[in-house]
Order: structure tokens, then C-alpha cells, then sequence
């Protein structure tokens, strides 16, 4: 199976018009690489006349911080990056996931897992396959069964039970990055069928991130190349839903002087806006990092000015 082309099914079409996102994780405030992520989608979406929205996702609950959703609104706001409707909070999106999960259900595309990490790896072992540093293990299909029939899933958990989509054989998916250019992903071999909601009940970021953009319309995705690797499963996905598949837009990544991408999980220093200057200087690092040249400098250069200088700067 290889998919190509994008396809609409069952779903009306976007929004008329242009319609982007920043979708960040409240596991802490902003950093450098978060801020790229988020300047790079909030220019792309004024440049092209559109929208650009605000989602939280804060699907993880347990690695979510309370204070940091307030802190990462204020950070946008301090630095002139402001959304176009009302914000969309994933952990209130459960029945939409679970109506996705149950359509998939219904077109026998899952089953039941009760593989543990350490099973995964154990039998990866036993094949002689060895997963690389900060790379997914392949799931070798373990609970996968001869024949797919459908199963009751339950609406919230089902013990030590994860559901994974079963992919088809050769599972070759294609797309252009608005970047990067031509990009492939051999589900199978790079990745094996994903969880889709795992054993503690929790939706997983494919199936919602998935979801969320079709139901809000998403025409084009910005963001880091760290997710370049989710797009084919996502890709995948937004074909047995029916849905319109988004153009999309990697932007590189912020490293650290270890050349590990920037993250909270690796104690990245959050952004400084505590006034417009340190705001400005902000946005400057990530314009930079954007390759972005000839905007203003000047002392008395204001985040607005310097916002629409950078937007008829931006050229994807």
C-alpha cells in the first residue's frame, strides 16, 4: 500500500482559507526551540493571510504542569504571537478520540496488546534486531492476530490492555514537506502497528493530534523537524478517517551544546519576557534560527514593527 496523494472522504473540507496551529505540551514554559516552533507557524499563517490557532495539548496528564498553560499563553502574548479563536484543551476531547478509536474499531483496523516495553525489547533481542539511541522500538507484531474481527473497547481502559492499528502490508507512505521536499516512511519496517490508546486509557498523541486537526480544519503544520518522523503514521491515519490531509512544514530544530534538541525534559532554559525588550531579543534568537536576515534592530523598534517586518520577510 502507498499513499501518495492526499484524499478527502467522509469530512467536509477545511476552512476556506489558510488555518494553522501551535500545539504545545504544558510540561513546563517555552523555550528557544519552542519559540521557533511557534514564531515559524504564527508568520507562515500572517504571511499567507490565514488563522492561527492555539491548542493545548495536555492529553499526558500525568506530565502535564497546571501553571505552565497560564504561563505559555502569557510568554505568546509578551511576545506579540497572538491566536485567532478559542483555545482547545485536548484533555477535554476524550468522546472525540474515543469516537475515532471506535470507528476504526468498527472498520476491524485494531486490536488488543498487553505487550510491555520490556517484552518488545526482549523479543526485538531474540530476532537480532537492535533499536538505535533516542529511536522507537519496531513492534514485531506480537499480539497481532491471524484475523481481525472487531473487538469491544471500553470507554475508559481496559486494564493492562494498549489498542494498536493493524497496518496493511507494504505500508509506503509519501509526502511533499513544504521544506524538506519529497520525505518516505515504510510503516511496517520503521515502525510496526502504534498504539493508538494505551493501557492506562490514555488517547496517544497520534490518533488525537490527528483528530484535532481535521475537526478544526487545519490546512497547513508548522512545526520542528522532531515530529517529521510522526507525519507518515498521522498521514496514515487522516486517510481510514476520511479526513483531509494538511499540508506540512518542518522547521530545524533549536540543539543544545551537546547537539541534542532543546527540551524540557533536558532542563532547557525558558524564554525571558519579562518586558518587551527581553521579548524582542527572544524573537530576534529565533528569527536568526530561522534564517531570517534584515529586520530591524534599532533600539526603538517595537514587537509590532518588528512582527510585520518578519512576516513580509518570511518566505516558505
Amino acid at each position: 500500500m502507498i499513499l501518495a496523494v492526499s484524499t478527502s472522504k467522509n469530512l467536509p473540507s477545511p476552512a476556506s482559507g489558510y488555518r494553522g496551529r501551535f500545539a504545545p505540551s504544558p510540561t513546563g514554559p517555552l523555550h528557544a526551540g519552542s519559540l521557533v516552533a511557534a514564531l515559524g507557524s504564527w508568520l507562515d499563517a500572517r504571511k499567507n493571510r490565514g488563522k492561527w490557532l492555539l491548542r493545548i495539548e495536555d492529553l499526558d496528564t500525568p506530565r502535564c504542569i497546571p501553571e505552565a498553560t497560564q504561563q505559555i499563553q502569557a510568554q505568546l502574548l509578551s511576545c506579540g504571537l497572538t491566536w485567532d479563536e478559542g483555545i482547545i484543551y485536548q484533555s477535554q476531547r476524550q468522546e472525540a478520540y474515543q469516537s475515532a478509536l471506535d470507528r476504526l474499531n468498527d472498520l476491524k483496523c485494531l486490536y488488543a496488546c498487553t505487550c510491555s516495553r520490556q517484552t518488545i525489547a526482549n523479543t526485538l533481542a531474540s530476532l537480532g534486531i537492535e533499536t538505535p539511541r533516542n529511536q522507537e522500538m519496531v513492534y514485531p507484531g506480537t499480539c497481532r492476530p491471524a484475523e481481525l474481527i472487531g473487538n469491544p473497547i471500553q470507554a475508559f481502559g481496559d486494564g493492562n490492555k494498549a489498542w494498536r492499528i493493524a497496518l496493511p502490508k507494504n505500508c509506503l507512505i509519501q509526502f511533499r514537506d513544504l521544506a524538506l521536499g519529497m520525505q518516505s516512511q515504510n510503516l511496517n519496517t520503521e515502525v510496526g502497528d502504534f498504539v493508538l490508546r494505551r493501557s492506562d486509557g490514555l488517547f496517544t498523541y497520534q490518533l488525537a493530534v490527528v483528530v484535532d486537526d481535521a475537526e478544526q480544519g487545519i490546512t497547513h503544520i508548522v512545526r520542528g523537524q522532531d515530529l517529521l518522523s510522526n507525519t507518515a503514521r498521522q498521514i496514515y491515519l487522516q486517510e481510514v478517517l476520511g479526513y483531509q490531509r494538511p499540508e506540512y512544514l518542518h522547521l530545524p530544530l533549536v540543539l543544545d551544546e551537546h547537539g541534542e534538541k532543546l527540551s524540557k525534559q533536558t532542563l532547557a532554559t525558558q524564554i525571558n519576557t519579562r518586558d518587551e525588550r527581553h521579548s524582542l531579543l527572544e524573537l530576534r534568537k529565533a528569527a536568526k534560527h530561522l534564517g531570517l536576515q534584515d529586520l530591524p534592530d534599532g533600539v526603538n523598534t517595537t514587537i509590532a514593527e518588528w512582527l510585520l517586518a518578519a512576516t513580509h520577510a518570511w518566505k516558505n
